[in-house]
């Protein structure tokens, strides 16, 4: 297995110009050239050196495989703010997703996107994407400001809805007109609604032994990402996170999930 790569502990960017291994390569000290935070790591967030945990705000384009779950050593590192984010160069990205978490901050975030792709063609612009995922009344806000939505079964369940279709028709008023919203179920699989209103659905797809569930959720919002950014139609994104989030369960943390 290669090693991992370091990494900015803020915006998660690699050192420029070219990737630094560690181990056995010694981190460098310099400032991160993307966010300009001093510090390299192979973690982000939540301390740990032995995972690498996702970003709360960007992944580089195109999307790529989830990134694995991690053990808190020390308490969380700060969320990225508004202020961070305006030295993020966005002709990088072609996607950004967002997990509700710092809302003021994040709207901050997501209207300098905005700005951005109304000045640039359509090849040139960043697809936003948002996941509700905790209900808590403060985080509602994003469910309007993201093309593409991912509504988690708490958030649904909160609201009083029973199943993924359910929920997506009921929380459509939420959303942008256009917007895409995804539902993920556990067993009984995942929803998804396009602009057209029109449902579809993906089975689950289970190991046949359950090894380990831990991040499940996130693997399943990259691989629908992923996939959307490649062009594939939103049933087969909708598949194929299905089909990854299940491989992921049925084996112990990533290693060999792509």
């Amino acid at each position: 297995m290669p090693p991992t790569p370091a990494r900015c502990w803020r915006c998660w960017e690699p050192p420029s110009p070219s990737w630094v291994h560690w181990p056995p390569a010694t981190p460098p000290t310099s400032s991160c050239p993307t966010c300009g935070a001093t510090g390299w790591t192979r973690a982000t967030r939540c301390g740990s050196t032995t995972a690498a945990c996702p970003p709360p705000w960007s992944s580089p384009a195109p999307a790529a495989a989830p990134a694995p779950s991690c053990t808190p050593t020390g308490g969380n590192l700060p969320d990225v703010t508004a202020r961070d984010f305006e030295k993020v160069d966005l002709s990088r990205f072609k996607w950004i997703h967002w997990e509700a978490r710092n809302v003021a901050e994040q709207v901050e975030m997501i209207r300098r996107v905005e700005r951005h792709n109304r000045s640039r063609g359509a090849g040139e612009r960043v697809r936003i994407s948002v996941e509700v995922e905790k209900p808590r009344q403060e985080l509602l806000e994003l469910l309007g400001l993201g093309e593409v939505v991912f509504i988690s079964k708490d958030l649904a369940q909160h609201f009083g809805y029973s199943s993924a279709p359910e929920a997506l028709r009921g929380l459509r008023s939420r959303v942008q007109p256009r917007a895409t919203m995804i539902c993920a179920w556990a067993e009984a699989g995942a929803d998804a609604m396009g602009p057209d209103g029109e449902i579809l659905h993906s089975d689950a797809f289970p190991p046949e032994t359950v090894v380990d569930t831990l991040g499940a959720g996130d693997t399943f919002n990259a691989a629908v990402i992923f996939a959307l950014s490649e062009g594939k139609s939103l049933q087969e994104a909708l598949t194929f996170g299905c089909r990854i989030a299940g491989k992921k369960c049925g084996i112990q943390g990533f290693d060999g999930l792509v």
